[in-house]
Parts: structure tokens; sequence; C-alpha cells
């Protein structure tokens, strides 16, 4: 919902006293925010954080707790697999795209393995154990896991599959509560606190401040009801998360997340854009969004999914954000798992994060011809599709979407359908152009002085495609940056 509070610049000769001040003033305290604090912190500067909730963590602590990271990781070496920045190059420029920022990539590739050493010297643990089952997230606490596709195809073929899902290690973890993400903001927060620095909690940023060059010097915010004017004497840093929850503006730039929000948090409205868009920022990507699907990985490889053609459209295998995408935004948000009675019953029993996606079928038959007119399809359709799939699958193949061996079966009888329609929800991840800095640009192409922004209030490395991880990975990374560039002024 768009907010009637201000959002224009406000001029600093009109501030007639600054309430609070620090060298660098952080607006939101998720993943981008704590990592900016910390950095600004040990560049020697005052760090004051300002955050909407009661408490630290943001959408970060909800989060399974992915970190993209790759490049030869010691965790990666340590559980025997190979990986080079090209290499990770490669499969994030395919994946990520299209109009993947490649400067940005390959910094991120380049130094990622630094970022992961960073992360583990300041306190975030990670187990060295790798989950190679299907599934969102894994349900133990091991450190790895594919998290974008990697290892199916069509990434497998552009370049070497390699896990770069790397994982806080959380003990009691609960999906969707208390996971890997709060283990990383734990000791992160810990480390900021220790550095001195000091957070404002219950402040909702409105506006920033500016003084007669253009320079960004201060943020407008209000507590409890009260407005402060908060002056930073060398920069400010937007770190407040998506748009996912700004009806007005995902009506605007991604209309196909209306109504089906997923963003872990209601905080994230999209303030910190439309602030800098009010100062001349650019944008980009605004239309891409991630695509969460509500159905079980131990499921979906079991089965075949089609779209309401009876074709299918995705290999099942893939990653699950894959595959919402494709639901969503390429087949009119139009899902049916089609499994037979053995493999439904083994994908039941297997060990799953996510067991609250295993639905019953809504339709079952004695056979495909039966079920496709059960489920409404066009006759022939969905017979058509299983023949095929079947015909290939007796030799392990699936030529037509190339789904792994491992997971080719033909589909037996009796079978049955899951109605997966309309089981899709997302979080937007286009947002603040940004600098390798973290520097927020204006529309010319130059930084506006004193302003920078990290995490999903930004178009980060991904523009369409996504992997899990790639949210926590580049809002921690630029969230450094952003940190170091302000305590510079």
């Amino acid at each position: 919902m768009a907010e009637a509070t201000p959002i224009r610049p406000l001029p600093a000769a009109s501030v007639e006293t600054w309430h609070r001040e620090a060298d660098v003033v952080i607006a939101g305290y998720g993943i981008a925010g704590v990592c900016a604090a910390i950095e600004a912190a040990r560049a020697g500067a005052e760090v004051l954080v300002l955050e909407r909730t009661s408490g630290w963590g943001g959408a970060a602590a909800l989060a399974g707790g992915f970190i993209y990271l790759g490049g030869g990781t010691p965790l990666q070496k340590a559980l025997g697999f190979e990986d080079t920045p090209e290499n990770m190059k490669a499969f994030m420029m395919a994946a990520l795209g299209p109009g993947a920022d490649e400067e940005k990539i390959t910094d991120y590739c380049n130094g990622s393995v630094d970022h992961y050493n960073w992360l583990v010297d300041n306190g975030v643990p990670f187990k060295e154990s790798f989950y190679g089952e299907p599934g969102w997230e894994t349900p133990f606490d091991d450190g790895l896991m594919y998290s974008g596709g990697e290892n199916a195809s069509p990434f497998k073929e552009v370049a070497t599959p390699a896990p770069r899902g790397h994982v806080p290690q959380m003990t009691g973890k609960r999906t969707g509560e208390k996971g890997g993400g709060y283990m990383l903001m734990k000791p992160l927060v810990e480390t900021a606190e220790q550095l001195g620095v000091v957070a404002e909690y219950d402040m909702r940023v409105q506006r920033l401040v500016v003084d007669e060059t253009g320079r960004v010097v201060g943020i407008v915010a209000k507590q409890y009801g009260t407005e402060l004017a908060i002056r930073a004497r060398k920069g400010v840093v937007l770190a407040t998360g998506s748009f996912a929850y700004n009806d007005e503006m995902v009506q605007q730039f991604a209309p196909r997340l209306i109504g089906r929000p997923g963003a872990a948090i209601e905080e994230h409205d999209g303030r910190a854009v439309r602030m800098a868009q009010a100062l001349g920022a650019d944008l980009a990507h605004m239309d891409a969004t991630e695509v969460a699907f509500f159905g079980d990985p131990q499921l979906m490889v079991r089965g075949i999914l089609v779209n309401g053609r009876g074709q299918r459209y995705v290999n099942e295998d893939t990653y699950p954000g894959r595959i919402g995408q494709e639901t969503l935004l390429r087949n009119e948000n139009q899902a049916y798992l089609i499994i037979d009675e053995a493999a439904y019953e083994e994908g039941c029993a297997a060990t799953s994060s996510t067991p609250f996606f295993r639905f019953p079928p809504k339709w079952a038959a004695e056979t495909v011809e039966e079920l496709e007119s059960d489920m409404g399809l066009p006759a022939g359709t969905l017979q058509t599709t299983v023949e095929v799939y079947n015909r290939h699958a007796e030799n392990g193949e699936d030529p037509v979407l190339g789904k792994r061996e491992q997971f080719v079966k033909p589909i037996g009888l009796p079978v049955a359908a899951l109605d997966l329609r309309g089981c899709t929800a997302g979080f937007t991840l286009g947002g603040l152009r940004t600098s390798l800095d973290s520097e927020v640009l204006h529309v010319s192409g130059e930084p506006i002085p004193g302003l920078f922004a990290a995490g999903r209030c930004t178009a980060g490395v991904c523009a369409g495609g996504y992997a899990s991880g790639t949210s926590l990975g580049d809002g921690s990374f630029y969230g450094r940056r952003a940190g170091i560039a302000a305590a510079k002024g």
C-alpha cells in the first residue's frame, strides 16, 4: 500500500533540529544492513541503524539461510566439490538472466571465497556436510546443497555442476520460523554490537535529507508517531528490503505477483526505492520476480508436471524456484502433478523440509484416459504426454526436457493428479541501480552523493532468473561494500 507521508527529499536548510546523528546511518537491520554496519564500524565510523520493527533480523532471519557462494570455498573443497569463479559465473549468467549484470556477477564470483571466509571469521557456522536430495532446503543442519538447479538441465550443460547453497548450521530449525537465516544474522548482529554499532528500533524511515549541493546528509524517520531528523555525517545506506508488499508498485512493475506476495515480512513496502527515486535514482529489473512453488520436490521428481493443456513444460528435477517461474510466468499459473500410486507413497515416505507441500491427489483413476477425462483436459493430450514420457523412460531417458536418469521412471497405474493450480507466491527482485561500491546511481549514470544501498531494495545479481541464496548472498556481499564506501564519506 502506498504511504501518504511525503517522499520528496527534505532540504537540510529546513531542518531546525537534528535529533540524532552519526557518521553512517543505515535504514534496515536485515542482512544487508548488518553487514554494512560491521564494515562501516571497522572502518572507524560511528554507526546508527534505524530498524522499522522491534528487533533485528528482517526477512533474512526468517529465511532458510542459503547464501549463494562458490568459486572453490573451503566448504566446497572439504566436501570434494571443485568450482572456480569462471564456472560459477557461467552458471549465474545463464540462470539469472535475461539481462544479468555481467560486471556485477563477475565481481561477485571473484569475491565469493573471500566473502565466505569473512562470514566464518564473523562467527557464522557451516557444517561440513552435503545434502544431495531434492528439496527446497535441507531438513537437517547440513552446510551445503544444490540451490539453483546447477545439476539439472539446461544448466548442467552450460557449466560444470557444483553446489553453492551454503547454509549456516542451525539445530532445532523450523522452516519458515527459525532457520539458517537466523543463524546467519545472530553472530553478525553480535559482531556489530561488539564494534559499537547502535540500533534504534520502531523507526519508520520517511524521506531523505539533502544539502544545497544535492548530497544526501540525513534521513527523516518516525518513531511512535514522532518525526525525527537524523544527520549522517558521511553517508546513508538504504537496506529496507523489496517492494513485494506495496500493492501499487507491484501492479505498476511486477503485475504477475498481484495478490501473491511471498516475502517473509510485510515491511517490504518499497519505501527506500521511492525515497531514492525522488532524488532521480535509476531502477533496474523491476519486473523480475522470484516465484516459490508450493509443491514438494520429493513428489515432483517422481512424477511429471503438466500445464493446463496436458503438456510437460519443465524438468521436474530442477530448482523448484525455476518450476515456480515457469508455472506462473509462462504457463498461466496452471500446473498438475501426474504421479502413480507407488511413486506417491514413496515420495511421501521420503524425508523433506516441506512436508506441508504434500497435497492429496484431487483425481485418481485406473487409466490415463480416465484421469484425463476427470481433469477436464482435451481428449488425447495427457495420454500423448504420458505415452511419450513412458516410451523414453523405459530406457531411462527424457529427451524432451532432460530430467536426470535417476529420476526417470515410467508412470504406472493406478495414476493420480495433484491440483497445483495457483500454488505460487513470490517476491520482487528489481530495485535501485547501484555501482560495485553500492553507490545509488542517478538516471544520468552518476552516483548520488552520500547515498548507498544494498539488498533487495536494489537490483542485485538477479535480473530474471533466481537461485536460492542470491538474496542473502548479494545482500551481505554488497552490504559490506556499502558500509565501506559510506564510511569514506
